[in-house]
């Protein structure tokens, strides 16, 4: 039997490798978070994505896959999506083999979390088995829209749909401002997010 080689101490949250599923309706700001995470453009933002898109690229000294899965219609129940959309959806898992660390759920904060898109969002997400949850942070994009406006503030004063969902998030969340690209602290703080 092999021994187990223990990684030295200090290294043992710090992944060499990251692999990310990139999941939300369509027009939530997938495409421009991926971008921003990788810290180039590697994800088109002019039209929507029918298929799975995946990229790679070194971030903060890690080597890191982005998939992006497709889009589904904000308010729409799953037995309107397409079938095609469905079956990328459940694809985009195995696109990072041997699977992703982490689910980035894309929220926007400029647009209303209602009872419809949070019953949408939870059928969606059963495509992927009930697991999915542990393993998914909610990613809020439009960062810049919050202003002065903490964003545990906004999840409060939004009501019980988003509070619902962080909390079947395991609580676990973080902002991104897409318009501010160079800014890479809040990027290093997604990772370190991703690794705990």
């Amino acid at each position: 039997m092999a021994a187990k080689i223990k990684p030295p101490s200090g290294d043992s949250l710090h992944l060499s490798e990251l692999r990310i599923v990139l999941l939300g309706y369509k027009g939530a700001g997938k495409s421009s978070s991926g971008n921003t995470i990788l810290g180039r453009e590697e994800f088109d933002t002019s039209g929507r994505t029918a298929q799975c898109v995946k990229r790679q690229g070194q971030v903060a000294g890690r080597q890191v896959t982005v998939v992006e899965a497709p889009g589904w219609w904000r308010n729409y129940q799953l037995e309107v999506t397409p079938e095609l959309t469905k079956e990328e959806i459940e694809l985009s898992v195995s696109l990072c083999p041997p699977g992703p660390h982490a689910f980035l759920l894309v929220i926007p904060v400029d647009n209303s979390f209602v009872e419809t898109c949070k019953r949408s969002l939870e059928e969606h997400l059963e495509l992927l088995s009930e697991r999915v949850w542990s393993h998914t942070i909610v990613l809020f994009t439009c960062g810049d829209w919050l202003g002065d406006t903490p964003i545990e503030q906004h999840i409060e004063s939004e009501g019980e749909s988003l509070q619902w969902l962080v909390e079947k998030c395991g609580n676990r969340y973080h902002v991104l401002n897409n318009q501010k690209r160079e800014d890479r602290m809040q990027v290093t703080q997604l990772m370190e997010k991703i690794e705990e």
